[in-house]
């Protein structure tokens, strides 16, 4: 018997007590980091809630469609006329935005009633020419959440990009 037990340990189907203990500490560790990347995921979302209630919450995409006519380089982003954020792309970003992309620009805080939202792009236009272009949208924020989407679109018809801001 003692042949047969050595046997097996030799073979690795049998666990010698120490293995045992690793094995089941594996598990249980395997177990633990699973329940904190709950408890992260869990907390990342309170965290968003409290930082940005729904009533207050104002969210900004920029989306591209074929880009053509307009490469994109940077954006500045103004609410009733302060600037609130400013982004270049990476030329990475500008491939997945001619993809079909969305980028989400903005996210904050925005007291409700009347406001006006201007978008300033830059980026190179045809034949490689430095371009800049803007967009308004008055809106009113309500109780729940506003998003806006700003989007660059070529239009064939005059080939050129037009600039488009509009509540989803």
């Amino acid at each position: 018997m003692r042949f047969f037990v050595y046997g097996l340990l030799l073979c690795g189907l049998l666990l010698s007590p120490v293995q045992a203990a690793d094995s089941n500490i594996d598990e249980q560790l395997q177990s633990l980091k699973k329940e904190i990347m709950q408890l992260n995921r869990q907390l990342f979302i309170l965290e968003d809630e409290l930082l940005y209630p729904s009533s207050t919450q104002l969210v900004v995409f920029v989306s591209v469609d074929i880009g053509k006519y307009f490469t994109i380089d940077g954006v500045e982003l103004k609410l009733n006329g302060d600037t609130i954020t400013h982004y270049l792309y990476t030329d990475r970003e500008q491939e997945s935005l001619s993809r079909g992309g969305v980028h989400r620009l903005y996210m904050g805080n925005v007291h409700t009633g009347e406001h006006q939202l201007t978008a300033i792009f830059t980026g190179m236009g045809p034949n490689q020419r430095p371009l800049q272009r803007a967009t308004t949208l008055s809106f009113n924020k309500a109780k729940e959440v506003k998003s806006i989407e700003l989007a660059i679109k070529d239009d064939e018809g005059k080939q050129q990009a037009q600039f488009i801001a509009k509540e989803w």
